[in-house]
């Protein structure tokens, strides 16, 4: 790690084991992006940060000769730069060891396939694990695109206005557990159940009850918890776990996207139970077989596919 002290910019290496696909992180990324809140623009991520209140914007870039990403934040947040080595390392699934997936997965043709297509795809993490949640539950039973249209009338009824230095594509932060908890969400464009589900988890939050987002998470302690609150089924609480808690062998095996390729190349596996009792032989990597496998689909579709 290297830091590069500046005020009020900080600038921070963060070193990956090759190979990795930044361009293919960048597109899930950007599929997904919370609207005001984060951007993908010319290679670089982009995102708004309030750090116990020092506000600021986060960049991220690939340096093209080094296998490093430099890390830089503007503004007061910058001087938490310091601290913030474990969740951008979640966010940008830089403990990685490609060497050690595909030694895991590669003998099965059809994931040799995929690995040999896209040798350095990684599994995007999450800034905040309450956010991805909160992004999960409006994302139930629609289309990518529309979870990100919805995430977006949120961020403008319930977020905060960001003062400089913020970059044109994001003008807020996102809303705060408590904000989400308590503000009107008349017409927001979700059903009055899945509206109640939100905010009951928004609530959770911000009484303590959950801690959604720690550095060294208790996963298997916030999968129960987080399963046992109303309207949160288990492909929530798998995809959280993939990409928040950094849980490489979770298994999102209700994914619609997910089932149809495993029958259209396994058709002998029809039943759910029977895929997952398939992919047990794919542990302790399943993480990385779902990214693949959303992967192609995107690939063969030009767009943002699954998850």
């Amino acid at each position: 790690m290297k830091i590069v002290v500046g005020t009020p910019t900080d600038e921070l290496e963060l070193a990956f084991i090759p190979p990795f696909d930044w361009t293919r992180m960048l597109r899930f990324f950007s599929g997904r992006a919370t609207g005001g809140v984060e951007t993908v623009q010319d290679d670089i991520y982009y995102r708004t940060l309030d750090i116990a209140g020092d506000t600021g914007l986060l960049s991220v870039r690939r340096d093209p000769r080094r296998n490093v990403l430099i890390v830089r934040i503007d503004g007061e947040a910058s001087r938490h730069l310091g601290t913030l080595t474990p969740r951008l390392s979640r966010l940008f699934d830089l403990h990685a060891e490609p060497d050690a997936i595909r030694g895991g997965l590669s003998q099965d043709p059809w994931l040799a396939t995929l690995l040999d297509a896209a040798p350095g795809l990684r599994v995007p993490g999450a800034w905040s694990g309450f956010e991805l949640v909160v992004r999960t539950i409006v994302g139930q039973q629609v289309s990518v695109k529309a979870a990100t249209t919805i995430v977006g009338r949120l961020v403008e009824r319930a977020g905060t206005t960001a003062s400089a230095p913020v970059h044109p594509h994001t003008p807020w932060h996102f809303p705060t557990p408590r904000a989400l908890a308590e503000v009107n969400m008349d017409k927001i464009g979700m059903p009055t159940k899945r509206v109640a589900t939100l905010q009951n988890f928004a609530r959770v939050v911000a009484d303590g009850e959950l801690d959604i987002d720690n550095d060294e998470p208790d996963v298997e302690t916030l999968r129960k918890r987080l399963l046992d609150l109303p309207g949160i089924g288990p492909w929530t609480v798998e995809y959280v776990a993939m990409r928040a808690w950094r849980d490489a062998d979770a298994w999102p095996a209700t994914d619609l996207v997910l089932m149809q390729a495993i029958t259209r190349r396994l058709p002998e596996l029809i039943r759910k139970s029977d895929q997952l009792k398939h992919s047990h032989g794919w542990r302790p990597w399943r993480a990385y077989v779902a990214m693949h496998v959303w992967n192609e689909i995107a690939d063969q579709a030009g767009m943002a596919k699954g998850g």
